[in-house]
């Protein structure tokens, strides 16, 4: 392989190129954590937040950062927990990993780990740190489908990663 060629360098991420490709890599972190957190009730934790390079607000699954607040090599499941109380509230009994893969392969060398969050306790309101305002919905299963559409309808933009954990979600019987 060629050598990674450094284009640019910001606080958060860089551009880089490796022969004719250039792609965007994270400078603060070592990857991303997925929250798939199902209640006791089988009901889907979805957050809702601003996001600048879209101008609007998103419906996401719970996620964020690996490696940010700490070391680089932060495990992923302490990762998990935290961005978990952080945005939602809850704390998970249960974490599983169920698969690392490329968030966006053409474009970033970034690494998105989904984790499965079972046994969760409501333990604070949640809605982020201090730089975010995040409004959290928990939707019961039976009626996520209507109700992803009802905001789909009212152009309110989803996160796909929102379907991945629906097919995870619906592996189970």
């Amino acid at each position: 392989m060629q050598s990674r060629e450094s284009l640019y360098r910001g606080s958060y991420l860089s551009l880089l190129k490796i022969g004719r490709w250039e792609f965007v890599s994270r400078s603060n972190a070592s990857g991303v954590v997925a929250l798939i957190a199902v209640t006791d009730q089988r009901e889907l934790v979805l957050v809702e937040q601003f996001r600048i390079p879209v101008n609007s607000t998103v419906i996401e699954l719970p996620a964020g950062l690996v490696g940010d607040l700490t070391e680089r090599d932060e495990p992923v499941l302490l990762a998990a927990q935290r961005e978990l109380l952080e945005e939602t509230g809850f704390e998970a009994a249960h974490l599983e990993v169920l698969m690392t893969c490329p968030s966006s392969a053409g474009m970033s060398d970034e690494v998105i780990t989904f984790v499965l969050a079972r046994g969760l306790q409501r333990v604070s309101a949640g809605g982020g740190d201090s730089s975010e305002d995040i409004t959290v919905h928990v939707v019961p299963l039976a009626e996520v489908d209507r109700w992803l559409e009802a905001r789909r309808a009212a152009g309110i933009p989803q996160d796909p990663k929102i379907f991945t954990a629906l097919y995870w979600l619906s592996m189970e019987t």
